[in-house]
């Protein structure tokens, strides 16, 4: 009996992980990736699609790789990637090129698994000019819930307070249950003014999915490729891989490099942006809360896909609801849950002296959106910083 007992409740506990891992996740970021996509020039349709295929496909490489390899390794979207493509709106081209720029992206990643030197060529981005070209695209939805609350004061102002109390006492919780406030703020907002939650032409509570031939111009894979795979890479991927090894693990490089490169080329035709292993959830499925035994952590893994699949089955419904939010509420939730990420990405790319300069320079240029040659601000401030770091560097060796 005791046996058996021990046997259950080790199976049960990374279950149940695996569940708080998916809910997190999920609801935590899907508010980024929608504000991402639509920003990018996709119709509600076409963002709701994304997010179905995104969900599906990285739901099915963690079930895969975890069975594959017997460890907790758990696949996402790449939210900072989603908050990079949110600030730097339209893509040149339109839509159809912001798909050809998310299929070189996977074409890109697998790449870095077989072929070294793009690895080595990304480690060699001094990590403040990195973080400050994500906190510079970050800063564009931190500052959301600002403008929404100076705009629309009444349906903003119970959505930061459930989101600040519960982050004093609920932290794990803590955008699950802000995003709830949002959809009952939304839902009030339109029995108020007689609305309904009627989807419009082309929207579906139910998943939809929506193919959209990709077309390739050289604006959009210098100005929204390489900054998607950068930020792809070296805020989810490499961190991705250090959280598992702080638990023990050694992520299997090559293998997970060809699943989030292979998903994310069979995602982008259908609107998704990019996949990629998880970071900050990761740890949810690899840590103590999935049991003592690590060797059975694998089964987080398992769960976390199995409770993913089930959470697509929401996508067309969370767009629907995004659609006939009040403008701005949405991108506000977003914001929110980007605060965070946003502070540590400032703090460290100001935080060493020598690139603070660089980096500062990289931070506004790619916060303020300027465009230069069609190409967005991500690219440019992250060319700027490198130039800049260059030429300080040599000066203080000239001294």
């Amino acid at each position: 009996m005791t046996s058996t007992s021990t046997s259950l409740s080790s199976t049960a506990q990374p279950i149940v992980a695996g569940l708080v891992t998916a809910l997190v996740g999920f609801t935590s970021s899907f508010a980024v990736v929608i504000a991402g996509l639509r920003a990018t020039g996709a119709d509600p349709p076409q963002a709701a699609s994304g997010l179905f295929a995104l969900t599906v496909v990285f739901a099915l490489g963690s079930i895969l790789l975890s069975l594959r390899f017997r460890m907790p390794i758990t696949l996402a979207w790449s939210t900072p990637g989603a908050a990079m493509l949110a600030g730097a709106g339209a893509v040149p081209g339109g839509w159809s090129a912001a798909i050809g720029a998310f299929l070189m992206v996977g074409i890109a990643i697998v790449a870095t698994g077989y072929i070294p030197v793009l690895g080595d060529l990304v480690a060699r981005i001094p990590t403040p000019l990195a973080q400050a070209m994500l906190a510079g695209v970050l800063m564009v939805l931190c500052l959301a819930p600002v403008k929404s609350l100076s705009v629309q004061p009444w349906l903003t102002l119970p959505i930061l307070v459930v989101w600040l109390m519960t982050l004093r006492w609920l932290p794990r919780w803590a955008l699950p249950l802000t995003l709830v406030t949002a959809l009952l703020v939304i839902g009030f907002e339109l029995a108020l003014h007689g609305g309904g939650l009627h989807p419009s032409d082309g929207q579906s509570w139910w998943p939809i999915v929506e193919f959209t031939m990709p077309t390739f111009t050289l604006q959009s894979l210098i100005g929204t490729a390489v900054p998607l795979y950068i930020v792809t890479m070296a805020t989810q991927n490499v961190p991705g891989v250090t959280v598992l090894k702080s638990f023990g693990y050694d992520a299997p490089w090559r293998a997970s490099m060809s699943v989030t490169g292979f998903g994310t080329m069979l995602v982008a035709p259908f609107g998704g942006h990019a996949i990629n292993l998880a970071a900050l959830s990761a740890a949810l499925a690899a840590g103590d809360d999935a049991g003592a035994d690590r060797s059975r952590r694998w089964i987080a893994g398992v769960s976390a896909g199995v409770f993913y699949l089930m959470m697509a089955l929401l996508s067309g419904g969370l767009t629907v609801m995004a659609a006939v939010a009040p403008d701005g509420l949405i991108e506000a939730v977003a914001g929110l849950a980007l605060l965070g990420t946003f502070a540590a990405a400032a703090f460290g790319a100001l935080t060493v002296a020598e690139t603070r300069i660089p980096a500062a320079l990289t931070f506004v240029t790619a916060a303020a959106g300027v465009t230069i040659a069609g190409i967005g601000g991500a690219f440019w401030g992250l060319v700027i910083g490198l130039v800049t770091h260059t030429v300080l560097a040599r000066q203080s060796q000239d001294k």
